[in-house]
């Protein structure tokens, strides 16, 4: 905590002055968000359910007896089920970047923060670590006692069972990150025989940690100070963008009341001030106050007043999911569907689309067979028999599919001319995902081209499958 000294003197300056302490920052008020039960809370711990199975399953998944999904930094291959992909494939994982990049700007300007609210990872581990802390302390009161009161052996035994799972949580989550990236079956024989690398050994502890850390102590510190995306969400806002608000208009004025008693009379609204959409945010604001860049768009408030209404007897929908031209009485609540259509969200998905629908086309039309060609820089060219002349070059052929294959080498200059290879074997094999590289002569009637470089072009062809041929340029030394 910071804090300056401001020194406050009367008008006799012989009083003797008077010191104050002004904080310039805030201390954390630790939130206990309240358990709901609800629509919203369905989906959201569906949500979590969902991205958790994807997440720590799918490193155990097979695939021509292969990790299915395994991103091998060293041998720097990269496999996705079916296809491989090379650090030379870059731009599908630009275009990757670029489809969620629009996908977050078209479902903010339609609905707000749905990834903060259903699908963040720090929105799904604190819900993680929330229920594993409601299910070991209690609810929201319970846990409140529990940490204001006396280190006992039960407070003791209570403390160090929740944060033994969560470690143990949290390792899991570590070491499932790094599986994408070393093999899940031999990591794990590695850490059940202390055998881990440095770096393994590093990163999954550093994930575990930031779990940990993030999830269990920070929480929404990480949404409302750390999160880049909360300051920029408003950019893409606009009066038609669904967002969580309430409902003055009908709420106030706010005010306790029996179930019993007439509103009209005792001239209150629907509020009846229980505090219930504060107690269960997980930001611990409170969205009577209106739209927060600290709310995350998870429902909370809605599952929450909707559950006190239905005991009062009123209408659902205090707190709802709507835009702020509908709650200002603008719109109908089919022209509020019929504007979710509007220009802003037309072009993001057309974009969207465009580049999902290129980018698909790009992998299914990607050869599996990649040629590079290079030409020995020792020599440029000799005399070969029959008054040929000869060149020499180094090809590397990539075969990424998943099966030895065979190609058939080509050699012709940019206008046709036929060159003859001379290699040890032609056509080659090449092994499955791998990489083979053949020294090789080029020979030509020096008559057919002129002297000096003359461009050519390599091609390799599958001998199984013609559409699969890869191509590559270079230049014949004539002297």
């Amino acid at each position: 905590m910071m804090a300056q000294k401001l020194r406050v003197v009367t008008n006799n300056e012989s009083v003797a002055s008077q010191e104050t302490e002004q904080a310039l920052y805030e201390v954390r008020r630790k939130i206990y968000p309240r358990a709901v039960h609800g629509v919203i809370a369905n989906w959201r711990v569906a949500l979590v359910l969902l991205t958790q199975i994807i997440y720590y399953g799918l490193p155990w998944l097979s695939w021509n007896g292969r990790q299915a999904v395994l991103f091998d930094l060293v041998a720097r291959k990269f496999y996705v089920f079916g296809l491989m992909f090379l650090p030379q494939d870059f731009i599908f994982l630009t275009g990757i970047l670029v489809i969620s990049a629009l996908s977050l700007f078209l479902f903010t300007a339609v609905a707000g923060r749905l990834w903060c609210g259903y699908a963040c990872p720090q929105t799904v581990y604190t819900e993680m670590f929330l229920w594993i802390e409601r299910k070991i302390e209690g609810d929201r009161l319970k846990r409140m006692k529990l940490d204001q009161s006396g280190w006992t052996g039960r407070k003791f035994g209570l403390k160090a069972l929740k944060h033994a799972i969560w470690i143990a949580v949290a390792l899991w989550t570590g070491f499932t990150f790094v599986g994408y990236v070393t093999p899940i079956k031999t990591l794990g024989a590695e850490v059940l025989s202390f055998t881990t690398g440095p770096w393994e050994t590093f990163w999954i502890l550093f994930y575990g940690f930031a779990t940990y850390g993030n999830a269990g102590f920070m929480r929404e510190q990480v949404c409302k100070y750390m999160c880049p995306y909360a300051r920029f969400q408003s950019a893409m806002f606009d009066p038609d963008t669904l967002i969580i608000s309430y409902d003055d208009k009908r709420g106030e004025p706010r005010g306790a009341r029996s179930k019993s008693a007439d509103r009209a009379k005792a001239g209150v609204g629907d509020c009846v001030d229980c505090g219930i959409c504060v107690q269960v945010c997980p930001t611990g604001i409170d969205i009577r106050k209106g739209l927060q860049y600290e709310c995350i768009a998870c429902g909370a408030c809605i599952d929450g007043c909707n559950q006190v209404m239905d005991k009062m007897g009123y209408e659902k929908g205090l707190i709802r999911y709507t835009t702020q031209n509908a709650l200002a009485g603008k719109y109908s609540e089919k022209k509020l569907v019929a504007r979710m259509f509007r220009p802003r969200v037309l072009i993001y998905s057309s974009i969207l689309w465009g580049v999902i629908i290129a980018l698909g086309v790009a992998i299914y039309l990607r050869s599996p067979v990649k040629l590079d060609a290079i030409r020995d820089r020792g020599t440029l060219s000799r005399p070969a028999a029959n008054g040929q002349i000869e060149n020499l070059y180094r090809l590397q052929i990539l075969n990424t599919a998943e099966r030895s294959r065979q190609f058939l080498m080509e050699a012709r200059s940019t206008d046709g001319k036929s060159l003859q290879i001379l290699s040890d074997a032609n056509p080659v094999e090449v092994p499955a995902t791998r990489t083979r590289l053949l020294a090789v002569r080029v020979v030509a009637d020096p008559a057919l081209f002129k002297k000096g470089a003359n461009k050519i072009e390599f091609s390799v062809t599958a001998a199984d499958e013609q559409k699969d041929s890869a191509r590559a340029k270079s230049s014949f030394i004539v002297r």
